[in-house]
Parts: structure tokens; C-alpha cells; sequence
């Protein structure tokens, strides 16, 4: 989590990883053992390092300790999920309803290849509800008190009125809450649970500024289905994240040459929207081009000047963020000449 500034579905209403971590401690390339820094909640004292190695995934240094902020758990809480006519209508309905003011404290998509598969395979409490299958918002609401949680879910009809909504679940009880999250929670697994032998599942994720969420959604959704295989959405649009999943024959050529350039479009796609390639799991080795379209070539020198500086026989994780330099000794390549 913290080598990949990793978030989740409680990431719209509480930040991602990098808000949370105090300090770390970290083992460096030559062996030395750091404390990024102490415990207090704020401080102004050096540079921030705890934030150069959130996000860093292993390339700078081994994280051993972590100190955590924590939060109250919320005394009240409350969930909906709202079907919709298309997967437009549902984005559209996220940005009007992050925009509102409503305390949400989650929302995440799920298009109708998700909905038709925890309606046919997921867990028995989930299968009991059956789901309208149709592109959904999964709404969580929390609070310090009923009344305030109660008004916020009463509201959410006529701010989504023009949306096309299909069909409301709002639960009643604690059961009801946790059966009616469930879906979203299983979703991952039960996807990965029907994969064909020999098949592989290309999975990414892009962020963009909520005022162009709806759009791209659609775009992309659009792009994955006119590949004529398993193409799925699901995301954490309160941020304007969202991933798509591709699952095809791997044994392909073609197949693959296809789902890649429609994996590459929807990342181009992202950045000219003013988004980024990456809202989390970071960079790897799949995206290092990307990283370069993002951030331009001095960026990525200033970067490589501190892994330099902190891993000079780049012995760190080698191979991700960046590729390793022919000459681990020596100081990477000149301005401009990307990787």
C-alpha cells in the first residue's frame, strides 16, 4: 500500500495512502536505516521524505516501519445502490452527486458486465438481492448521527432525477449494508473466479478531473466493447479513478496487439483530459512510456537524479519506474533522451 500510494473505496472521503502515513522507516541501497521523520501530525522540519518514498514502489528503499494516522470510525452509516440506463447516465449521475455536497463517504461504479456477474456467481447473500443489470453507483453514506445520514439519502433521488436512474436499493439495517456492499467488495474476485484456462485479464486504472469522468467512461467503455471480449469498468469515481478490465485469449497475437492499443488509447486519452496514467498501483514496468507522456523528459531526469543519489547500482527494485541504466554506475541518461 504504501510502495504504490494504494487507496480503495473509502478513498473519496479519507485520501489515499500518502495522506495517512506519519513516518517510515526505510532500509537504504547501502544498508543505512532512516526515520523519514518524527510523530507529530505537522511539522515543517526539512524536506518531506516521507512523501518521496510513498509512491516509490521499492526504488528508493525497503519501508520496514510505517506510522499511521487514524480516523474515527463514524457512529452512522447508510447504503444505496442506483441503477441506471447507460454507463454515461451513471458517471454523469457521480459528478452531480460529488458536486452536491453530500457527506458521501464512498461511490464506485460498477458497469452491467459487473452487475450480471455478482447477480449469477457472487456470494449467496449477494445473489438473494437481484440486481437490475445495468450500469450502477454504489453509494456510502456515514455521519455522526442518523438524522444527518437519513437527510443525506433522501436527497439523492432528486439530485440523479434527470439521470435515467432505473432502480433504487436503499437498506434498511446493519444486514442489509453489508450485503448491499458486498457486491462491490466481491467484484474483483468473482471476475478473476471465471477466467478461462489460458486466458489472461489486462487490468488499468487512469484518473481524471471529475468534470471529464462521465466522458471518458464512456469512451473507454465503448472502446473495450467493440473488441468483442470480456470488457468490464468499475472504479472509484468520487476521485475520478476508474479501471477497466480486458480479458482475452493470451495465446493471440492479434487479440493482444488490440487490447493493448485500446489500453494505450484510454491512457493518451486521460492525459489529454489533464488526468494522469496512474490514479493508483503506480507504474511498473507497463507504464514507464507513460510515465514520460505524463511528466515530460525533465521531470523523469530530476527523478532519476535522486535514485541516482539514493540507489546508484540501481539495485532497488530494478526494472520498475524506470529501466536500469547499461551502466548502473554511471549517472542517467542526458536531458531529453527519455528512457
Amino acid at each position: 500500500m504504501v510502495s504504490t500510494n494504494c487507496s480503495g473505496t473509502n478513498a473519496f472521503r479519507y485520501g489515499t495512502m500518502k495522506d495517512w502515513v506519519i513516518n517510515l522507516t526505510i532500509v537504504l541501497a547501502d544498508g543505512q536505516i532512516i526515520k523519514t521523520r518524527r510523530r507529530p501530525r505537522k511539522t515543517s522540519a526539512g524536506y518531506n521524505l516521507t512523501s518521496l518514498f510513498v509512491g516509490a514502489e521499492g526504488t528508493l528503499g525497503i519501508v520496514t516501519e510505517v506510522t499511521l494516522k487514524l480516523a474515527v470510525i463514524p457512529k452512522e452509516t447508510g447504503v444505496a445502490v442506483v441503477s441506471f440506463a447507460s454507463i454515461a447516465d451513471a458517471a454523469s449521475a457521480a459528478s452531480k452527486l460529488i458536486r452536491s455536497g453530500i457527506s458521501l463517504a464512498a461511490i464506485e461504479l460498477m458497469d452491467d458486465v459487473q452487475m450480471r456477474i455478482i447477480n449469477r456467481h457472487g456470494s449467496e447473500a449477494v445473489r438473494k438481492i437481484q440486481w437490475d443489470e445495468n450500469p450502477s453507483l454504489f453509494l456510502k453514506f456515514s455521519g455522526p448521527t442518523k438524522e444527518g445520514v437519513d437527510g443525506d439519502i433522501s436527497q439523492v433521488r432528486n439530485i440523479i432525477e434527470s439521470n435515467n436512474p432505473q432502480k433504487y436499493f436503499f437498506a434498511n439495517n446493519k444486514d442489509e449494508e453489508s450485503s448491499l456492499w458486498a457486491a462491490r467488495k466481491e467484484a474483483l474476485w468473482t471476475m478473476t473466479s471465471l477466467k478461462p484456462e489460458g486466458h489472461t485479464i489486462w487490468s488499468t486504472d487512469v484518473a481524471v478531473p471529475i468534470s471529464r469522468l462521465a466522458e471518458i467512461v464512456d469512451i473507454s467503455k465503448k472502446e473495450g466493447k467493440e473488441l468483442g471480449i470480456f470488457a468490464s469498468v468499475v472504479g472509484h469515481v468520487g476521485d475520478g479513478n476508474f479501471h477497466e478490465a480486458l480479458m482475452y485469449d493470451a495465446k493471440d497475437p492479434a487479440l493482444h496487439a488490440s487490447v493493448e492499443k485500446a489500453i494505450h488509447r484510454m491512457m493518451d486519452r486521460a492525459l489529454e483530459m489533464e488526468g494522469t496514467v496512474s490514479g493508483e498501483h503506480a507504474i511498473g514496468m507497463g507504464k514507464m512510456h507513460c510515465l514520460v507522456n505524463e511528466l515530460g523528459p525533465d521531470t523523469i531526469h530530476t527523478m532519476k537524479l535522486v535514485k541516482q543519489a539514493l540507489d546508484p547500482k540501481w539495485i532497488m527494485n530494478p526494472g520498475k519506474v524506470f529501466t536500469v541504466p547499461e551502466d548502473s554506475n554511471v549517472s542517467p541518461a542526458p536531458r531529453h533522451m527519455g528512457f
